[in-house]
């Protein structure tokens, strides 16, 4: 059944959210994490045909995500073997909403999300994808399983070997358990 341009707004409106912010985790930054998002909708519309509402459109949303990020790391890996280019990164500023606000623990808090993410971002992408799409996309086991193609029993032995990793890469930076 061809998806028409109604349900794939109900799509949107229903998944948007956790397909945002799973592109932003995905990409670590905001534009590309944009981009990405745009691009996933409009491949959806172009593979409108293979999508099914009621067979679990948020993993076929986060599979289509992950395949064209992968794409864009493939290609943009070639170009940089090609061209050195300089990468700038460019860090968010801190967002003070309330003077009341506990200043310092809000700049703690926000340097140990900084580390987590530059942890997870490092890891390798077996291990990145499902620890990302659990806790950003807030995706079940089950879910993540089917997502990407693999056993539920790979995806729960991935997600708990990345959190040791992360564990033990926030420990040797010198972060203590929590």
């Amino acid at each position: 059944m061809l998806l028409d341009l109604e349900d794939i707004e109900s799509l949107i409106d229903e998944y948007g959210g956790i397909i945002y912010k799973f592109c932003i985790k995905l990409t670590q930054d905001k534009d590309d994490g944009e981009d990405l998002y745009q691009q996933t909708f409009l491949k959806a519309m172009e593979l409108r045909d293979k999508l099914n509402k009621d067979k679990n459109p948020k993993s076929f949303l986060i599979s289509v995500s992950i395949k064209l990020w992968k794409n864009y790391i493939r290609k943009n890996t070639r170009r940089n073997t090609i061209a050195q280019g300089i990468n700038i990164d460019e860090y968010e500023s801190l967002d003070i909403k309330d003077n009341k606000v506990n200043i310092e623990n809000e700049i703690i808090n926000k340097e140990i999300e900084s580390e987590v993410n530059l942890v997870v971002s490092k890891l390798e992408d077996k291990f990145k994808f499902p620890i990302i799409m659990y806790y950003t996309a807030q995706m079940s086991v089950e879910e993540i399983s089917k997502a990407l193609k693999i056993p539920k029993g790979t995806v729960k032995s991935r997600l708990y070997k990345a959190r040791i990793i992360i564990k033990d890469r926030l420990e040797a930076m010198g972060y203590e358990r929590i």
